[in-house]
């Protein structure tokens, strides 16, 4: 297992289109496990794999309160079921600490394959809507910033940039040897 770098906004392999998974082999299965293990570990409920520059039609997600429920959705299609939308604050980790509300189908017909490659057909409301359709929106290259102002955006990638030297700030300070 292992934990994988997740790309961050304005990156340009974050507008890849996936391609299908052909097969369910062990080389997905570990990009299963490494995938969740990166959600854990950003503390995030979703994560799509082109996120992790790896351009496959696969998500995984977690909205337990626990953090032990974890879905997966390989090749999923998003079928809207009602036609108004609803806002709902999103936020996403290839865009660290930026919020917005964005308007969704509130429900949603979601078909897939799960870890097994065994079929999933199901419909889903509210919080599990709203993050298929966010993750499904990284498959075809769309970062939930895009459906924002131009201004919002702009100040998205500013934040990002600085949320990131931060952290690599941190990074560095802990890297240093203390003087004990």
């Amino acid at each position: 297992m292992a934990v994988l770098n997740i790309l961050s906004y304005p990156d340009p392999r974050l507008r890849t289109i996936a391609a299908p998974v052909k097969q369910v082999d062990d080389n997905i299965k570990t990009l299963i496990t490494d995938m969740i293990e990166t959600m854990y570990d950003a503390e995030g409920i979703g994560l799509a794999a082109s996120q992790v520059d790896e351009h496959l039609q696969l998500i995984v997600m977690d909205l337990s309160e626990n953090k032990d429920t974890p879905m997966v959705f390989i090749n999923p299609k998003v079928t809207p079921l009602v036609e108004e939308k609803q806002p709902y604050e999103e936020g996403c980790l290839s865009v660290p600490e930026v919020y917005d509300k964005v308007e969704r189908p509130n429900k949603v017909r979601i078909e897939a394959l799960d870890e097994n490659g065994d079929a999933i057909d199901q419909e889903a409301e509210g919080l599990l809507a709203v993050c298929i359709q966010h993750e499904m929106d990284h498959l075809n290259g769309v970062i939930f910033v895009d459906y924002l102002s131009n201004l919002k955006q702009n100040r998205a990638r500013d934040k990002v940039k600085k949320v990131l030297k931060i952290r690599e700030k941190n990074l560095e300070k802990q890297a240093q040897p203390s003087n004990v």
